[in-house]
Order: C-alpha cells, then sequence, then structure tokens
C-alpha cells in the first residue's frame, strides 16, 4: 500500500513525463515524422513499430499507476469515503464558489488579469479546486494515500493563492473590503483541506499503525 509520500512521488514523475511529452508535441507539431521522435525521445521503443498512436500514448503517460502486491488491508469494520460526488461535497463547493469570486471580480476591474499577482491568484485558485475534484473523486477508498497526495497538492495551491491575494493588497491593487472577503473564502477552503487531511491520515494510522505514516 502506497501512503501520500509515494504518491506524491509518482505524481510529480507523471507531472515531469507530461511536460516533456507536451513540449516535444509543441516542438515537432508540424514534423512529418512528429510521433516516431515523440517515442523515442519519450522512451517508448516499443511504440516505434505501431501504427496505431492515439490509445497507446494516453495509455503511456499514465502507465504503472499502481504498486505491485496492492492487496489491501481488511478491518472488522471497513471505512469508506463519503459517497457523495465530488461536486456535491461542501469543500469542492466553497472552493468552485472561490474560483468563480475571482472570476467577478476580474469583470469588475479588466485591469487586474494583466496583474501577475492576480493572474497567479485566479490560476492557483483554480489549480485548488481541480486537485480537489482529483482527492474527492477518488472511489477507491483503499488509495487513502493518493487522496492525501492530491489534497496536499491543494493545499499548495491554496496557500500561493493566499501569498497572491496579500500581495494585490499591499500594491493597492484591490480594497480592504475585496481582500477581507477573499481571505475568508480562502481559509475556508484551506482549513476544510487540513481537516479532511486529518481524518484520511487518522484513517491510515487505524488501518496500518504508525509504522506505516511518517509524519
Amino acid at each position: 500500500m502506497w501512503d501520500e509520500y509515494d504518491w506524491e512521488r509518482f505524481l510529480q514523475q507523471q507531472d515531469h513525463r507530461t511536460e516533456k511529452y507536451m513540449d516535444l508535441l509543441e516542438k515537432y507539431l508540424d514534423d512529418p515524422h512528429r510521433d516516431e521522435i515523440i517515442a523515442r525521445e519519450m522512451g517508448w521503443s516499443q511504440l516505434l513499430d505501431d501504427k496505431d498512436w492515439s490509445a497507446e500514448v494516453d495509455a503511456l503517460l499514465n502507465d504503472d499507476w499502481r504498486p505491485s502486491g496492492e492487496d489491501a488491508l481488511l478491518d472488522d469494520e471497513p471505512w469508506s469515503a463519503p459517497s457523495e460526488t465530488f461536486e456535491d461535497h461542501n469543500l469542492y463547493r466553497a472552493a468552485f464558489a472561490l474560483t468563480v469570486w475571482i472570476d467577478q471580480l476580474f469583470d469588475q476591474n479588466p485591469s487586474l488579469q494583466n496583474e501577475p499577482a492576480a493572474v497567479k491568484l485566479g490560476t492557483h485558485s483554480a489549480l485548488a479546486s481541480a486537485k480537489l475534484a482529483a482527492a474527492l473523486s477518488d472511489e477507491d477508498v483503499d488509495e487513502i494515500g493518493m487522496t492525501i497526495a492530491y489534497l496536499k497538492r491543494a493545499l499548495k495551491a491554496i496557500t500561493v493563492s493566499m501569498d497572491a491575494a496579500a500581495q494585490l493588497l499591499s500594491e493597492k491593487l484591490i480594497t480592504p473590503s475585496q481582500h477581507c472577503v477573499l481571505q475568508q473564502r480562502l481559509f475556508q477552503v484551506r482549513d476544510g483541506i487540513i481537516d479532511l487531511m486529518g481524518e484520511y491520515r487518522r484513517e491510515w494510522r487505524r488501518r496500518f499503525g504508525s509504522e506505516g505514516f511518517r509524519s
């Protein structure tokens, strides 16, 4: 069973591979031998003689996603994550409402869209919402480590958003009242993520003991 740190390393590796693939795709987009070049650069030797690329490339970007020997440890009273979809989860709804509020703020002051701090605020708040959707969409309750890893990424994105909001205030690009509302919404999401991470970590300890968790 992978813990949150195993999953974080895996997600970082996948990020790197995806970025490399997108860079190669952009670089060789118009090359008639694009697919062969990309396969060679990515180390996909098994595809060099394959004519059907569409499904194989997507599969290779997401291969080896589970560790071997993944049999779950069973308890007398198995724990289950909330059955609601991520769209119905209060934490995701708060994060989504935050992105809507930020969009409305930009609509009221279009000049903000060209400010680096505002761009950082918008992109990272949206990223936090996306990472929460990934964490809350997992129906496999045995992959607690993966859920925590996505929650940590959402928390990191919200922290960056909070720094960006403070910068907007210090540069007088938003009013104190706007910052107050923004800060309340950011803290609501941040605290919700921290609480949810605590719930999943407690469940990890209950299942696998403290020796299976690196604090």
